[in-house]
């Protein structure tokens, strides 16, 4: 893009899902972002449309004065919500509506897309920059799309959690059945894990961190 986006433009881009990416607005204002390579609208039904890697750096800088938008376009529709995957404690912990499910899904597939356009190779078995970059949100997602259920404030579910040790993130999850599963469905979607044990509690948790290769 040669200039910097119209103030309409920077409000669709600033309210695109922190996770995936997923765009809100008007088609034109939508068309517009993927002609200036912003964006691209997803080949698969419902065609949502989702920031390119330069859409995430111009939503990730700070803003400047942009220019005034032009008259003829209409103003970005207010957000209804920001999706954010779960990553254990929350209020909402194991409630999945239909609802849920249906965004979560849908944030998957995003990411996936995502993968595929910004891994050199175009694989989508392997994490991508963003993921590396958001590591807790990235795991997280991973293991709510595979149906594992995330911890409510107390009791059982998993909890995605940073670590002091670079590209990896500790997931805890009190049943060791459970933990278990979640190291497969981590290691199916391209994460290095390994089980370990905290000395002081003796609880078993796992490390993962995110594949190169």
């Amino acid at each position: 893009m040669t200039r910097p986006p119209t103030a309409a433009q920077r409000r669709v881009i600033d309210a695109a899902d922190p996770v995936t990416g997923r765009l809100r607005g008007t088609q034109t204002q939508l068309a517009t972002l993927v002609k200036y390579g912003l964006a691209f609208r997803h080949p698969r039904p419902p065609h949502d449309h989702f920031l390119t890697p330069a859409g995430h750096r111009i939503r990730e800088s700070e803003p400047t004065e942009p220019p005034p938008a032009s008259p003829t376009e209409p103003a970005a529709p207010a957000a209804t919500g920001v999706f954010a995957a779960r990553v254990g404690g929350e209020p909402e912990g194991a409630v999945a509506s239909p609802a849920r499910v249906r965004e979560v899904h849908s944030a998957w597939q995003g990411l996936l897309e995502l993968r595929r356009m910004t891994n050199p190779d175009g694989s989508t078995g392997r994490p991508c920059g963003w993921e590396r970059s958001h590591l807790v949100p990235a795991a997280a997602l991973a293991l709510e799309a595979a149906g594992h259920r995330p911890a409510g404030p107390d009791g059982p579910g998993y909890r995605v959690r940073a670590t002091p040790q670079p590209e990896a993130v500790a997931v805890h999850e009190p049943d060791p059945e459970a933990l278990r599963a979640c190291a497969g469905t981590l290691e199916g979607a391209g994460w290095q894990v390994g089980e370990y044990t905290e000395p002081r509690t003796r609880a078993r948790y796992l490390l993962a961190s995110p594949r190169r290769v």
